[in-house]
Parts: structure tokens; sequence; C-alpha cells
């Protein structure tokens, strides 16, 4: 996953010349979900919610996480059908498939078997030629899998592994910012392994949340591509230029987006994918299916999901790096 850099700026009251806000700045961060989270809130007062905040990460382990043997969906995973799902599963479920019906099957969390084939996931790797490919995808389809009306979950084949590690660090900043609005936080910025969510303006500089996008034809250090305003929206990026593994023996290179439909590791032309929309489960879904998607396809699926606002950066049929922004992304992007 691209991993996006926050840029708030040096909150120093004495060099800003006072906070005629009146508000104080909050910040919590830490560790959780394999990776970093960095939390800014401003409230009237001092407000501490890091036992809330770790409450919510520990909640979303238990029911999503395929790194715990004891989580809801590690047991689903080891066969368990009678297990009632809790309401972060059903909505992350939920969610997926409605991502998985609108690119038509490019996001897919039951292409964890193939993740873990592939070296990617927490179970053994194994030795990958298109004949076990073939065998594999008999356990991948989202429409081989049901959220029953008590909620159980009802697979076709019980072989089938869900894998929902492409939506659950954006559905754990849309409750963080449920948190946050149940606490009566009007103005904050939340980030959970480069996945963002900004609500209001940073008022104590009286100015917008800012942020900024890698460069993806930087490998080796970390460069700006772009820098944007983010109010009261979600943002995710995917890119596969910096997540791989390469075979010790041939030193072929396999990315880390794996295509649900043909069961391959992708290497296509897109390099990054960034996406705007309500909520971060939804904009961490579409970021990770754009770089399994064709190029083509994804500029296809933008022009009917005006809920959507995107900037991909891809490589061109003469090698050359190419960019494209939907309207509604660009008009964010700020001037340097």
């Amino acid at each position: 996953m691209n991993r996006i850099i926050v840029f708030l700026g040096a909150i120093c009251l004495a060099a800003c010349g006072g906070n005629p806000s009146g508000l104080v700045r909050n910040e919590a961060s830490g560790a959780a979900l394999g990776t970093s989270y960095n939390l800014i809130y401003l409230s009237p007062e001092e407000l501490n919610l890091q036992k809330e905040v770790d409450s919510v990460f520990d909640a979303i382990n238990h029911s999503l996480s395929t790194y715990i043997p004891a989580s809801d969906i590690s047991k689903i995973n080891k066969g368990d059908s009678t297990l009632v799902v809790d309401s972060m599963f059903q909505e992350v479920f939920k969610q997926s498939q409605e991502v998985y019906e609108a690119t038509n099957g490019y996001f897919d969390p039951t292409v964890g078997t193939l993740v873990n084939a592939w070296g990617f996931g927490p179970e053994k790797q194994i030795q990958m030629d298109s004949t076990r490919v073939d065998s594999l995808l008999e356990y991948v389809g989202f429409n081989k899998v049901e959220l029953t009306a008590v909620n159980t979950i009802r697979k076709r084949n019980p072989n089938i592994y869900f894998d929902f590690n492409a939506i659950a660090k954006g559905y754990s900043i849309d409750r963080l910012a449920k948190l946050m609005d149940a606490k009566g936080v009007e103005n904050y910025l939340l980030e959970v392994g480069g996945e963002l969510v900004a609500k209001g303006q940073n008022q104590l500089k009286q100015k917008p949340w800012i942020v900024g996008i890698d460069d993806p034809t930087v490998e080796n250090a970390r460069k700006l591509k772009a820098t944007i305003r983010l109010q009261d929206k979600a943002l995710a990026s995917s890119g596969n230029y910096r997540h791989f593994r390469e075979d010790p023996v041939t030193g072929t290179k396999f990315v880390h987006t794996i295509d649900p439909t043909t069961g391959f590791t992708k290497n296509a032309n897109t390099l990054a994918a960034t996406v705007l929309a309500d909520n971060c489960a939804k904009a961490d879904a579409y970021a990770t299916s754009f770089m399994a998607m064709d190029l083509e396809l994804v500029l296809k699926l933008l022009r009917t999901k005006q809920e959507l606002e995107a900037y991909i950066i891809f490589i061109d049929e003469k090698g050359e790096i190419q960019e494209f922004m939907t309207p509604g992304f660009e008009a964010l992007v700020t001037k340097s």
C-alpha cells in the first residue's frame, strides 16, 4: 500500500502568532494492524482518547485479523460456519460485496488463498505454476460466499479463505472517525498506514488539512508527487512499486497486487492509484482494485462512479510516466 505522507505543519503558537481558534491540539500515535497510526484532533480542551482508540483497534483485530488465530475471521477461515459475526465484520463484508460487484470481481477478499500461496499472507507459501493457480481459483470468488440472515458466513467451498486486509485499514479509520464524531470533535486528521480521513480544518492555523502523495518512481527515498487539501473526505492510495517479493534463484519480482480474475500477480502499467471517497473503507477497496485492473477499465469505472475522485500514475505505451486526475481531485491540488 502506498504510504501517503501527512503534512500538518509545525503548530507552534508562538511562531504562528497565537491561537485564534482557542482549540487544543491532541495527538495519539502508535502501532496497530501491522502498521503505524497518527491521529490529530482538535478540541476546546485537552482530550485523551488513547484508551478508546486502543479499544477500536482491539475490536477490529478480534473481528478481522488473519494474523490472530482466535479472531472471528480466522475461525471462519478454519471452517466455523456457526459463528455469528459482529457488526464490523458485517459492514466490511457488505462494503466488499459492493466494490466486488462494481469492479466485476477485481476487488475480492476471497483472494486470501492466493495471497498465501504467493507468499504475501500469514500462511505457508507454495510453489506456483499455471496448474496450481487454476486449482486455487476454485476457492476464489466473492459470489461463492454469503452473509446469512442470522449473520453467519456460508461458503460454497470450505477452503475459501477471507482476507480483508485491503479494506480493513480504511475501515479502521472510519471507526476512529465515528469515535471522534461521538466525542463531539469537529476538526481532525486521522491516518492509519497511510490511509486518511479528514474532517473540518486545521483550525490552529486557520487552513485546510494538507496531505502529500508519494512519487511512485522514487524507490529508495521519499519525494512528493502532489499535495492536496483534504476536508470531510477519506483518501487511500495503493501502489506496487515498493511491495514485492523477489525470487532468490531467478531474481523474478512478484508484485503485491494479485489479480483475482486470473490468480496471478499483476505487473500492470499503473504505478499508483489514489482514491477519494466518502468513507475510507470504500477508498481503500477501490485503490486496491485499481491496481489489478487495466487502466482503461479504471477510467471507464470512474466515469460511472461520480462519488469517487482519483489520481492515477501510469506508464504509457512509450514507457513514459503519465498522470490522470478526475476534475474533482485536480481541484484539490495545492499550487506550489
